[in-house]
Parts: C-alpha cells; structure tokens; sequence
C-alpha cells in the first residue's frame, strides 16, 4: 500500500471517529463534541500505531493503559473502543448519555469495557493515571527477574486544558517528576478553548516549561492533527526511560465544523443539525449517522490480532516466569487477582493482650497494619509527609532514593495527588494501597475518595489526630466536621476504633474488603486498652457495632461511643448502674458496616424499645438522631475547637462521663 493510500485510510478511521462522536452527541442532544473532534487524529496515532491493548480480553495484567482524562470527550473513548473491537456496540453509542447504557456521559470504570478509570473531575484521570504508572513500577521492580519481565507496560492518557490547571495535576505531575515515571506517557490536547472561551483569559503559562521544571521528557508544540507527528512524538517518549513524558499537541476544537470550530460553543454542546451536515460536507463524509465505512474496520479491528497475539506472547513469557520462579510467581498472581493469603489475619484478634498499657489508636494502627504487612506483601502506601505522626511506616529499610523499590512510599506535602494515586494503584491491580495524614486534611483527598468510593476500589484512608483530642494545635488542626463529612460519601466504610483491640480489627475490615474503600480514623491521645477477656471480643468491630458492658439484659438506658469517647460512655453506664439504672454502653466504631447487618442484630444491639439512648463522639452531632432517636441526646462538639491540652477541652466541651450520665437519666426520665 503506497504512503498515500495509507494517509488516506488513516483519515478516514480518523474521520470515523469524529462522525461517531458528532452524531452520539447530536442524538443525546447532550455532550461534548468539540473535543473528540480535534483529538481524534492524535488519539488514533495512539491506539493504532502503539497502544497494547486486547479488545477481547480487557484485564489482561500487562496491558497498556489508556487514561481520557478529558473525560468530558468520552465519545472519544467510546469510538475507539467500538472501532477496535470491544464489547461496545454501535447500538451503545447510539444509547449515549442515556439511562442504563453503557456510554454514560463520562466514562465509567467497571461499566464500559475498557475504561481503566471513571473520569470527567478534570485532574483525577492525570493523577489516577500517575498511580497506575507507580504500580507498574513497584510490581516490575518486585516480581520482574533478569530475562523475565512479566510486568511492562506504559500508561498513556490524553489530557486537557482543564486537566492541567487543576492543582491535583500539579501535585502528581511533581511526585511523578521525580519518582522518574518513564513509563508515564501523556497527549496534551492543547486546543487553548474551554468553556468560557479562549484559554489566554486564565491560562497563559508556559506548559512545557513548567513540566520540564517539574523532571519531564517534553515534546513540542507539535501539529496534533498530524498523526505522523504524533507518532514520532509517542515513539520517542517510549525510548525516554528516566523521565514521564508530555506532548503538547495542537489541536483544533471542533475541527471540520464550519461556524463552531475554534470556539467556547463547541465544548459541551451539541452541533446542532445544520451544523452537523456543514461538517459532513467540509470534511466529504457521505454517510448516514452511526456509519463508518467496511475498510475502516476491515483495519481497525486488526487490534484484536495484535492484542491476542500480544496477550498469548505474555502467557507464554509467564510461563516460563513460573517455571523458573514458582513461588515469586503464584504470589504476582495472587497480588493480581486481590487475594490474601491463608491465615493472613492470624493473630490480629490477640495482637494486644490484657496488660497493654494505654496507647494511642495511632499506635495500634502501626503494629496491626506491620503484624498483616508480614503476610499481605501487596500491603504498600505511605503519607503525605507525615509518616512519623500517622506511625504509618511499615518495617523495612528505607530506600534513599525517591526511584528504589520500597513499600514505604513519600508522597510529599500532597495530600490530593496522595487520593488520586492511591486509586490509580488500585486500579491497576496487584497493590493494596494505603495513604495517611491527618483527619483534619481529609478536605484535600475528597475528589478522589469519592471516586474510589464510586469505582469501588479497596484503598485504606489512615486519618490521625481524630478530633479536639490533639489539644494545643487548635482549631485548625481539630477535625469536628470532617466525621460526617466522610460517612456522608455512599461505599466509604468509616472506621473509629475504640482503643488498640478494636484498631487491630478495623485494619482487618478494611484489607479484606474489596468492593470500596476505608478510612480509618485514630487518635493522637493515648486511650486505655480493653481487656478482652473482661469485655466481647474485638471482632465486634467487623458488624459496625456491639455491646461493650451492660448492668442487664434489658437495659433502660443505652450509651452509644465511637473512638476515644467509647471509654466516656463506659464510664457513663457503669456511673449510671451504680444509682441503679440498667444501662448499656455500646461501641459504634463504623455506621456503615453496622447498617449492614440483618435488623435482627441491629435491634440486639439497639433494642428499638428502649428510646433512652445517649451518644457521645468528639465532632459534629449531625447524623446521630438516626440511632439515639428523637428521645435521645447526642453529646459531641457542634462548634469549633480550641487551643489548650486535651483534658481541659473535653472537659470544657462537657465530653465527660458525668455530663453523658446525666443527658441519659434525663432521657430515661422523658421516656417515662
């Protein structure tokens, strides 16, 4: 096929993926077009000349991945994944935008094959994608063996405007600066449009210079309709091991539409019918909607033959992997497919014994989270600087250098790219990933924890210094609102351990879970430790809820605490059964998984005719009337905290179990 023939067939796949993208959008009478219009010919550069990829397998471990970060362009996408032969239809993208399709109007992880991340917050696909290339690294550096590398492949995304001026882009495209990303290759769709018109009215920086002072390889400005160009742009990226790439390529919004092309209007709307068929006349398309010529995926759909033939060539590498390392074999497998090993939570029940003095959960934690990290080798993350005060360090040597291997990660004052990182190793597989910083910073890793809530992803929160308790750092340290801030994101279990037993089992729920995330919430202050031959077991914890101590089977009163408080409500029901009050106090360390249970433990542990009930928790007392009802008192801190040891506060606050006492005997004497 001469060189003509051949840029005549790429513009015409190019073309197909415009006009697949133009009527989608026109027929929903919703989405963005413009987008996919000027970043086909680069996407396709990508996708045909480099991306590995298997259409009919789309979670084969060694694949490339592909980040739309721009997730507003998902028709982009979803014309490349029809085109290349996955298991999209063109009734899909027909159904575009609407209810229950498979082309939502971002794209979503877990529902479209081939979507390796739910995008369209602009910066999380960047920074989600940094995470997908850290993984790669860490599991190449851990498993890969001289003469067998069974883990190598790139992370490649296409990114916007919008993307880069997002701060999160900034934090991960620095953390991934100088973790050395080489692996990390990312299309900049530099078109200088958005929303509110020509980019220059918020955006004038240099961007290649800030990504080269950030440790990047740079490409360009280079001709983003050119697909010749990008693929030497994208070649040359490849051989750049040492540095993450970036190439700026110029695009035009809209391109082919007549009136529309090179403005605001074409960003998020539709085309309109007139300007629809100016488009397909300026670029000589003579097919009906929803159509792309045979020959288009006569050559699109050789993906599938590359793609299995690249798959079986990986098998065949992994085999002989696994005959010359069995063990290290099985166990990449197993990281792979999420598994724990057999007895991996073996002796987390007696981790603590009776004797323990009082410690911080905080301190727990560390133990727990290094007792299952002997065991749990796909255990890895780290804190955004603050390891020393989370007591989130795993015990192994430290590695010097930002690029050495190491379980024990630095994320650097950066607690948003921190989230998003840690759903982009998620995302890839064979890591479970952990972040750590304080409870009050949770504020910064919202967007991305939502988004690991919403893709389901297993990734633990560790969140210190819980509350008021921290003392002298004041109210900007204390988190008061953040508690029911975080139990308000639907699949994010929020776990407050009451002392060390309990944080021993609150880490086991979050490692095991596998269908969302964690956040594990621990105190600075020290708390006692219970004796667990006095009191239930810790595993009470796994049911969200449980009787801690009561004076008798049918209490009148019950006292509900989470973390450090918990110990305020047992001394509250012990006060109260000394004046004769059959109380009950009751751990609440996690109200989702308690919310879980059957409604016959729910009303086991909360007898629904008892009304009596007080809760006591150092935050904000919004969200508890649903378990102490409207004849009960919730005790907790609705304003802000103060500056001054910790004692002083709670006693100032009236966290106190002679207040807790009394707001019970007062709701008993209403009950009756």
């Amino acid at each position: 096929m001469s060189a003509h023939a051949n840029e005549s067939l790429d513009q015409l796949c190019v073309n197909s993926i415009r006009f697949l993208s133009i009527d989608a959008v026109q027929q929903a009478n919703s989405g963005h077009p413009g987008a996919p219009m000027g970043a086909a010919p680069m996407a396709y550069a990508l996708w045909d000349r480099l991306l590995k990829h298997n259409p009919a397998d789309p979670s084969w471990p060694d694949r490339d991945r592909f980040v739309l970060s721009a997730g507003h362009a998902s028709m982009l996408l979803y014309s490349l994944l029809h085109l290349t032969g996955y298991a999209l239809s063109i009734d899909d993208l027909r159904e575009f935008r609407q209810w229950e399709s498979k082309t939502p109007g971002h794209p979503e992880h877990g529902l479209t094959p081939g979507v390796e991340t739910t995008t369209g917050p602009l910066g999380q696909g960047f920074a989600h994608g940094v995470g997908m290339a850290v993984a790669e690294r860490l599991l190449a550096q851990r498993y890969n063996r001289p003469g067998h590398e069974v883990v190598n492949h790139y992370v490649y995304g296409v990114v916007s405007d919008g993307d880069l001026m997002e701060g999160v882009a900034a934090e991960a495209a620095s953390l991934a600066g100088t973790l050395g990303l080489g692996k990390l290759i990312y299309l900049y769709d530099d078109n200088g449009i958005s929303i509110e018109g020509d980019t220059d009215i918020a955006f004038t920086e240099d961007v290649g210079a800030r990504f080269r002072a950030y440790g990047w390889h740079v490409a360009g400005p280079l001709d983003g309709m050119d697909v010749s160009a990008v693929e030497a742009a994208l070649r040359e990226a490849q051989a750049e091991r040492d540095r993450p790439s970036l190439i700026v390529a110029r695009t035009t919004i809209g391109y082919g539409s007549p009136n529309k092309a090179n403005t605001g209007g074409v960003h998020g709307e539709p085309l309109g019918a007139d300007e629809v068929a100016l488009t397909r006349k300026a670029l000589g398309w003579p097919y009906e909607p929803f159509i792309a010529p045979q020959e288009v995926y006569d050559h699109t759909l050789l993906a599938l033959e590359r793609g299995a033939e690249a798959q079986a060539d990986w098998e065949r590498r992994m085999a002989d992997y696994r005959a010359a390392y069995p063990v290290e074999a099985a166990q990449l497998e197993a990281d792979l497919a999420g598994e724990l090993p057999d007895g991996w939570a073996d002796g987390l029940d007696g981790l603590f014994g009776p004797d323990e003095k009082p410690m911080a959960t905080r301190d727990a934690g560390n133990r727990a989270m290094n007792a299952i990290a002997e065991r749990v080798r796909a255990l890895t993350g780290g804190s955004a600087d603050l390891a020393p005060s989370t007591k989130t360090l795993l015990r192994e040597p430290q590695a010097q250098d930002a690029r050495a291997p190491s379980r024990n990660m630095h994320f650097g004052v950066r607690e948003h790219a921190m989230g998003a990182i840690a759903g982009g190793m998620a995302l890839h597989g064979g890591i479970i990933p952990y972040t750590a910083t304080f409870l009050i910073f949770s504020d910064y890793m919202r967007p991305p924890m939502r988004l690991a809530a919403l893709m389901g992803l297993r990734v633990v929160y560790v969140f210190t210094h819980d509350s008021i308790g921290l003392g002298e750092d004041g109210p900007t340290h204390q988190a008061v609102e953040q508690l029911i801030g975080l139990r308000s994101v639907p699949n994010l279990n929020v776990i407050r351990p009451a002392d060390a037993t309990e944080t021993a089992m609150a880490w086991r729920a979050a490692v095991e879970r596998t269908d969302g995330p964690t956040a594990l919430v621990l105190t600075r202050q020290a708390t006692p430790t219970l004796d667990r031959s006095v009191y239930p077991p810790a595993e009470g914890v796994l049911r969200g809820a449980y009787t801690l101590w009561e004076a008798s089977a049918s209490p009148e009163v019950i006292i509900i605490g989470t973390g450090s408080e918990t110990q305020v409500a047992l001394d509250a029901a012990r006060m109260l059964a000394e004046r004769g009050v059959a109380a009950r106090a009751v751990s609440m360390p996690c109200w989702e998984l308690f919310d879980a249970q059957p409604q016959e433990y729910r009303d086991a542990a909360l007898p629904p005719d008892v009304t009596a009930r007080v809760s006591v928790e150092a935050g904000r007392t919004l969200g508890w009337e649903r378990y102490v009802g409207a004849g009960g008192a919730a005790i907790g801190v609705d304003r802000y905290g103060a500056s001054a040891p910790y004692k002083r506060i709670f006693e100032e606050y009236g966290l106190t179990a002679e207040r807790v006492a009394q707001a019970a005997l007062d709701a008993l004497q209403a009950a009756r």
